[in-house]
């Protein structure tokens, strides 16, 4: 729907579809995250636990930051409907596969959104989007270190591969 504030905006109206599409990908990252938190909660896997719920907390903050921006520049910033977070895993290391495969699918997105911002000349989405690059590019580094990790460990007790995760 084309708006007064659309036409009026400095950003590609295909680039704020795709932003907002973003957000909703940042929240549901959000929801993944304090559900797995709340699974290793339970079962006293404190460094697990805090990991994930600084993990939801940064995906949050990714969100807000993009939905500031959306309206910052003229756009209409959706607030997002979450649905279909998974609360059960089999175990820690399905966890933080779940957790790559939701870091790899908000990667991909932000890299879809760039690549039109570019396309279509928005340079101040493209500029506001090498941060967010860059960022999934260090997401996944991280988790897929913990998967090494956690591989390497083998059978080692749950407790001691726990106390190897990172809370940040």
């Amino acid at each position: 729907m084309e708006t007064a504030v659309r036409r009026n905006m400095i950003l590609h109206v295909e680039v704020v579809d795709l932003l907002n599409h973003q957000v909703m990908m940042e929240q549901k990252a959000s929801s993944k995250y304090l559900a797995m938190a709340s699974w290793c909660d339970q079962r006293e896997l404190r460094n697990s636990a805090q990991y994930f719920y600084n993990q939801a907390e940064e995906e949050r903050s990714h969100m807000m930051k993009i939905f500031k921006f959306i309206n910052d520049n003229g756009g209409n910033a959706l607030s997002p409907t979450i649905e279909g977070i998974t609360h059960e895993y089999e175990n820690l290391k399905s966890i933080f596969e779940a957790s790559l495969d939701a870091e790899i699918a908000v990667t991909k997105s932000i890299h879809n959104v760039f690549k039109k911002a570019r396309q279509v000349g928005d340079f101040t989405s493209e500029v506001f989007l090498q941060w967010f690059v860059t960022e999934q590019a260090e997401e996944e580094e991280k988790v897929r270190d913990i998967l090494d990790m956690i591989d390497l460990m083998g059978d080692f007790p749950l407790k001691m591969i726990d106390e190897r995760i990172p809370k940040e």
